[in-house]
């Protein structure tokens, strides 16, 4: 692999069997082991500060622009794509366009292990993944999200709300 465009914040913390590639890492954030963390050139992949990547994880940011907030909590074996479809046959694209869309995850967010977010998908600040969903469609803030596909469980009470922007 070629590495280039890779800008470390303050503090940053990856284990050596994981790799990334053109990203922008800010302060504080870990990245656990066997993890995948990837842009291209005209897409820098974002990661905001004090964001935690779970072992295993996948975070492919090559054909579309993938931001990740600052104080999010990936779990293991999270799948974060912009791209999806049958990239190596030119025939089956005829019928199933590849989807290359960008991703954002806001602020505070916490996505579950086994998750895997889709093409396309923007998840609001404070948005909670529950384990093992599918998400292919975007979400407000302050929900908790969760399924196959996943779907609104709830929404955050205003007292909840009030204690989290506390800080």
């Amino acid at each position: 692999m070629k590495y280039a465009n890779i800008n470390l914040g303050k503090n940053v913390e990856i284990d050596p069997s994981s790799t990334v590639n053109n990203v922008i890492i800010g302060d504080n954030v870990r990245i656990a082991k066997r993890c995948s963390v990837f842009g291209s050139p005209d897409n820098l992949l974002e990661i905001g500060s004090d964001t935690y990547i779970g072992m295993n994880s996948l975070l492919n940011g090559f054909a579309a622009r993938l931001t990740i907030g600052c104080n999010v909590s990936i779990a293991q074996n999270v799948n974060i794509m912009v791209d999806s479809g049958p990239n190596a046959s030119k025939v089956l694209q005829k019928i199933f366009p590849v989807d290359k869309r960008p991703v954002t995850i806001g602020n505070h967010a916490w996505i579950g292990t086994g998750s895997i977010i889709m093409p396309g998908v923007t998840l609001g600040d404070y948005c909670v993944v529950a384990a093992n969903s599918y998400v292919n469609k975007s979400f407000d803030p302050f929900t908790v999200i969760g399924g196959n596909p996943a779907k609104l469980l709830r929404t955050f009470t205003e007292d909840e709300k009030k204690k989290m922007i506390e800080e």
